[in-house]
């Protein structure tokens, strides 16, 4: 039974639900995202692929980023089908005059249907920020709010640091708040700026607004630094909040935003309430995935959800289980979010494990050769290997203990010499060192026996280039498959430099990504396993075994 599809609403929550998407403004504050123009364009159309209902581009007038962004939107580049853009700025500033404000007349500028402004609702930022009176940032947002109206533009107001202003001043952050409505604002969004408020705290502010101002829209912002971030905003949806903002995978400054890829099946599997459009929610794990690598971020996997961990099963007792019931050890249905089942092996897995993973990769294995992949994976992951992030390493596994033998090519020796010239042994920032890595390899490939020399920037590097100078005439295809991430770990830090090393390659060919491992206590040769590894198992997607 997926209990996800008897999810029961409450009669006393709202029936829907609007997603507010800031993942280009708020989540590009996130450290080690920098967003060209380009970025921006491509993870608009993600998000409205996914069919979230606003769409926060940026801040025009505050980077040339941003306005070359709402440009080429305004100017046809950016066709949105289910999504709407907004712009974000800023309230008028203290004592200035509405059609006198640069930051206004950049919202109005960017040409979008809505404008998100912020604006101060804890006293203390008023006084001690803003050096003005209360009563002017009173102004400030009523001023604004009408202006943007005059000029025929829907308003929403984000209240930064609400719930901290209405812990010590509640009067100030309400009177804040009525402004807004007051003078015509859409949607009334309460910020948890600093992420430091609990679920509790979140509820009960929240449900002062929403009595208050029961025919306007009042939403939440939530940032995650009590790790409460879709916890809050979900206290605020139960008492009445309509809105959420968030971003992909939880970008955001700081520890992040309000997770989208968690509160949307929260709010509908779990909840009931309409969030995404109908059928959208399955494009989610893969809307995450291209989000990442647009932003240049390596993927979560332990998120929620998205993840590749989040249905991956590694003990025994639940592969037993899953094997007979797909429920027993899984929250939703996984392809509800575009997601799937995995069955990790490693030493600690049994017998059911190894079968579940041998029928997950189409292998077929008798009793005798599930024992023998257990024992040998057993003893290679004592030795250091650790397959459960080396998946083509462990099929090759598999497939071999079915039987099959890799004759693509066979080695017979190879050699790295690596030439070293300058530097000596002055301070680093003063060295000039000019290197030289070439490699010899000696195969054979069906039949001939054929030498390969390759230069490269490094020993991995060198190799690869000698393999692929003798092995891409038989098999052109070799020309699709690249390396695209090399990781090495020191296993044994206290043997020094004649640790065990354990190398982990990443490659693809276009469509298709795997990894591979190899250790040894020399860093070449467990590089060189990998490698050969790659190599072989892409040869092997090209060409299935015993074809």
């Amino acid at each position: 039974m997926d209990i996800s599809r008897d999810a029961v609403r409450d009669p006393s929550w709202p029936e829907a639900v609007e997603i507010f998407d800031t993942t280009l403004r708020d989540g590009s504050q996130f450290e080690g995202i920098s967003l060209t123009a380009d970025d921006k364009l491509k993870v608009a159309e993600q998000l409205d692929v996914l069919g979230v209902h606003y769409i926060e581009g940026g801040w025009p007038g505050a980077n040339p980023r941003d306005d070359e962004f709402f440009a080429r939107a305004a100017a046809g580049e950016l066709q949105l089908a289910t999504s709407t853009l907004v712009a974000f700025g800023s309230t008028r500033r203290p004592k200035g005059k509405v059609d006198e404000d640069a930051t206004l007349a950049n919202l109005l500028s960017a040409k979008t249907a809505v404008c998100c402004i912020v604006a101060k609702s804890w006293d203390y930022h008023v006084i001690e920020a803003l050096r003005t009176t209360l009563d002017e940032g009173v102004a400030m947002i009523s001023d604004s709010v009408q202006y943007l109206n005059g000029a025929g533009r829907r308003v929403f107001v984000d209240f930064e640091h609400f719930f901290d202003g209405y812990k010590r001043n509640p009067e100030f952050a309400l009177r804040a708040v009525e402004a807004a409505a007051l003078a015509g604002a859409e949607a009334l969004v309460l910020c948890d700026t600093n992420g430091g408020s609990l679920p509790h705290e979140v509820e009960a502010a929240t449900r002062v607004v929403v009595e208050m101002f029961p025919e306007v829209t009042v939403g939440m912002h939530t940032q995650n630094d009590t790790a409460c971030a879709v916890a809050n905003a979900l206290a605020g949806v139960r008492v009445g909040a309509t809105h959420v903002q968030g971003t992909i995978n939880g970008y955001g400054e700081r520890t992040g935003n309000c997770d989208l890829t968690s509160l949307i099946p929260n709010l509908t599997l779990k909840m009931g309430i309409r969030t995404v459009h109908e059928g959208s929610m399955e494009k989610l794990t893969s809307v995450s995935h291209h989000v990442a690598e647009l932003v240049n971020l390596p993927p979560n996997h332990a998120l929620p959800y998205v993840g590749k961990s989040a249905f991956a099963h590694k003990a025994g007792l639940h592969t037993s289980a899953i094997a007979r019931r797909g429920d027993a050890y899984e929250h939703i249905d996984p392809a509800l979010v575009g997601n799937g089942t995995r069955f990790l092996v490693s030493d600690l897995s049994g017998r059911a494990s190894i079968e579940l993973k041998a029928k997950e990769l189409g292998i077929e294995l008798g009793p005798e050769q599930l024992k023998q992949v257990l024992d040998e994976l057993k003893r290679l992951e004592n030795m250091g290997y650790h397959f459960e992030v080396a998946d083509a390493s462990l099929e090759l596994l598999m497939l071999g203990a079915a039987g099959w033998e890799q004759d693509f090519f066979r080695v017979e020796a190879f050699h790295v010499s690596l030439q070293h010239r300058g530097g000596g042994s002055r301070a680093w920032k003063d060295v000039a060192v000019d290197v030289d890595t070439e490699a010899v390899v000696k195969l054979w490939v069906r039949g001939r026996r054929v030498v390969g020399f390759g230069e490269g920037n490094g020993p991995v590097n060198a190799i690869d280039a000698a393999l692929r100078s003798v092995l891409t005439e038989e098999y052109p295809e070799l020309g699709r498959i690249h390396l695209t991430d090399f990781k090495v770990r020191v296993l044994d830090t206290s043997q020094g430099t004649g640790a065990i090393t354990r190398v982990l390659l990443d490659s693809s060919d276009g469509n298709r990504n795997w990894s591979t491992i190899g250790v040894s206590e020399n860093i070449i040769e467990a590089s060189w396993q990998a490698l050969a590894d790659s190599l072989v198992y892409g040869l092997l997607r090209a060409s299935p075994p015993n074809a």
